[in-house]
């Protein structure tokens, strides 16, 4: 079994009806009776004019919450982010495990000397560079200073810290990216798009930074008005830590 088969195996038996969903250029959530779940829109840019990106679009609330999830096994990159959407809001979350530790300061503070690699682009990078022993990035478009996706069975084996984005279950790079790493290497997954839940613990992640949807209203309204991350309201930053 995958991550997200065990993920989808956490979800509810009994159908879960959906309020709303919203698909933004950078952001997607997904509204149901059970609460609100947020990851990040993914897009195919080769994707042919005309050609539709999403099945049901337009009756998507005709859907159950559970059908949604089931997007995230698709090959479609938009439908996977709405999937995992689905999935966030659908997951029942231990808030007694969750606490507000920053990724980056976590990152920071376990890279002091070390080698660390960060899978995706993240706005805290530079003063990750600046703090750490040694820090590779990498990037499905690699920009200044950061390596091709090709480069991670070189650098992640050598990585005494390796945070990757939770994106990385949307482009279904997570199993093999996790297999890289080394059994003593601190592993952080992080991002909006990521899963509040424990199975990741099962796969060897040590710390898990995602994101709760407090206001769905809020959310729905910044993700509708094309907001990046800095400007979203109605979500909080969490982390959960393995133990």
């Amino acid at each position: 079994m995958s991550v997200i088969d065990d993920l989808l195996a956490l979800l509810p038996e009994e159908r879960v009806a959906v309020r709303d969903v919203r698909i933004g250029p950078f952001w997607t959530v997904v509204w149901t009776e059970r609460g609100a779940g947020l990851a990040s829109t993914q897009r195919d840019v080769h994707t042919p004019h005309g050609q539709s990106l999403i099945r049901w679009a337009g009756d998507l609330m005709d859907h159950s919450a559970q059908e949604l999830a089931g997007l995230l096994r698709s090959d479609s990159p938009m439908e996977t982010g709405l999937g995992m959407a689905a999935v966030n809001a659908l997951l029942e979350v231990d808030e007694a495990r969750l606490t507000d530790r920053n990724a980056a300061a976590e990152i920071i503070q376990r890279g002091q000397g070390k080698r660390v690699v960060i899978v995706g682009h993240f706005p805290f990078i530079p003063d990750v560079r600046r703090a750490v022993g040694h820090l590779d990035v990498l990037e499905l478009e690699p920009g200044p200073d950061e390596l091709p996706p090709e480069a991670a069975s070189e650098v992640i084996p050598q990585a005494d810290v390796v945070a990757i984005t939770g994106t990385s279950l949307l482009n279904k790079t997570f199993d093999g990216l996790i297999q890289l790493c080394r059994s003593d290497a601190f592993v952080l997954m992080l991002g909006p798009t990521t899963p509040l839940s424990p199975v990741l613990f099962d796969y060897g992640v040590d710390l898990i930074a995602g994101t709760r949807v407090t206001d769905p209203q809020q959310a729905l309204i910044s993700v509708s008005q094309g907001a990046i991350f800095r400007q979203m309201r109605g979500v909080r930053l969490v982390t959960m830590v393995k133990g």
